[in-house]
């Protein structure tokens, strides 16, 4: 009986994983969630604590349709976040291809992702979301934040030190000019660029 019993609470706890999978991975953050009304501190921890997002571009190839496209990025080592995206992008992929030609870009996150939105539907507005609006580009002639990005990049995603060479892997930052965020209801929330870089992490 008591063999049967250890069976049914290993069977009951693997589904519950399973369904906490399901509704997105589950407490990926190490920082604590902050009040949805210091809108800025809020934008600063959903993208620091982010991995991977959609990053949609002009594409050139498809006649200056707005192209989205999952990317993995990184904003500083963990809980150190400064807030700029960076990427690692191939030109193999469209997404650095349009970049080059029209930096216009927007970054798109949702909180769904980190696993603490509960229940909720990743459209209902108590489930956060962030659009960052700017411009993306090839990372050229600062050596110092050169070695920032690749060191934030390599440390949230250490699968990058091993993609292959000959793809020609090279940095990319989106300089942010414009911020779109919903973390509750009644609209989205103003941000001013100052007020999002300057937010006390």
């Amino acid at each position: 009986m008591k063999f049967k019993g250890f069976i049914h609470c290993f069977v009951f706890a693997f589904f519950g994983l399973l369904q906490q999978s399901v509704q997105g991975r589950p407490l990926l953050t190490s920082a604590p969630r902050p009040w949805r009304d210091d809108t800025a501190l809020f934008a600063r921890w959903l993208v620091s604590q982010s991995s991977w997002g959609v990053l949609s571009t002009i594409s050139g190839e498809w006649g200056g349709a707005p192209f989205g496209n999952v990317v993995s990025f990184s904003d500083g080592l963990p809980d150190e976040g400064r807030g700029i995206p960076y990427f690692y992008l191939t030109t193999l992929d469209p997404t650095a291809r349009n970049a080059l030609e029209d930096q216009r870009a927007s970054f798109t996150l949702s909180e769904y992702n980190l696993g603490t939105c509960g229940k909720e539907d990743p459209e209902d507005p108590s489930c956060a979301k962030i659009t960052i609006v700017g411009k993306v580009h090839q990372l050229e002639g600062n050596p110092d934040e050169d070695e920032f990005a690749r060191t934030a990049l390599f440390t949230k995603h250490p699968a990058m030190k091993w993609w292959p060479k000959g793809h020609d892997f090279q940095i990319f930052k989106l300089d942010v000019e414009n911020i779109f965020l919903i973390n509750w209801y009644g609209g989205a929330k103003p941000i001013t660029v100052e007020q999002y870089l300057n937010a006390d992490m």
